[in-house]
């Protein structure tokens, strides 16, 4: 049976289920894009959100038979996504020592700076911070989580979690009115 991106899930699902390598593959393109936003949101560079996204897509090819259709098949998608993310960055954080250091501070940026700011060019600076204030800052400002949720996705203190937020958007300050101040002098 052919697949392409135009199957419906329920079709490419029971075809991934009989181990049909197009059905897997034609998931895969059908759901790369999507799926790729969620890894890209916490890590630095494309190629690691993409390694990412390989480990969740070999996660759901194996956990496909305990799906329940209890919700989307999307939504089911993201949540193995957003889990193998995570995992990885509460696996990686044991292993490395959180740098303290604390960048410059700069004056406080106006909100109207911020406002003359390209998303885009705002993405890249999330994308510069350390990984553990870029993690925190990605969960609480973009995703909406609580303290409290962050903490125990991250292992770590609630009070931990306001600090690494507080230096994330210090640190974003300090470099987006950098940039702003570069972009509007060379104009």
């Amino acid at each position: 049976m052919p697949y392409g991106k135009q199957s419906s899930d329920e079709t490419l699902r029971q075809g991934c289920l009989r181990g049909d390598r197009l059905a897997q593959q034609a998931l895969y393109q059908k759901y790369y894009g999507k799926l790729l936003g969620i890894p890209m949101r916490y890590t630095q560079d494309r190629e690691e959100a993409r390694a990412l996204l390989n480990q969740a897509f070999l996660k759901i090819f194996t956990a496909l038979p305990q799906y329940r259709e209890e919700g989307s098949f999307a939504g089911w998608l993201s949540t193995i996504t957003f889990r193998v993310t995570i995992d990885h960055f509460r696996k990686t954080s044991r292993q490395q020592q959180v740098s303290t250091t604390t960048p410059p501070v700069a004056p406080a940026v106006r909100n109207e700076i911020e406002a003359q700011l390209e998303a885009e060019d705002i993405f890249k600076h999330i994308q510069q911070l350390p990984e553990a204030l870029r993690l925190v800052f990605s969960l609480y400002v973009i995703d909406g989580d609580k303290h409290e949720e962050i903490a125990q996705l991250l292992d770590i203190t609630p009070g931990n979690s306001k600090w690494r937020l507080a230096k994330a958007r210090e640190s974003l300050r300090a470099t987006l009115g950098k940039f702003y101040h570069r972009n509007r002098t060379s104009k």
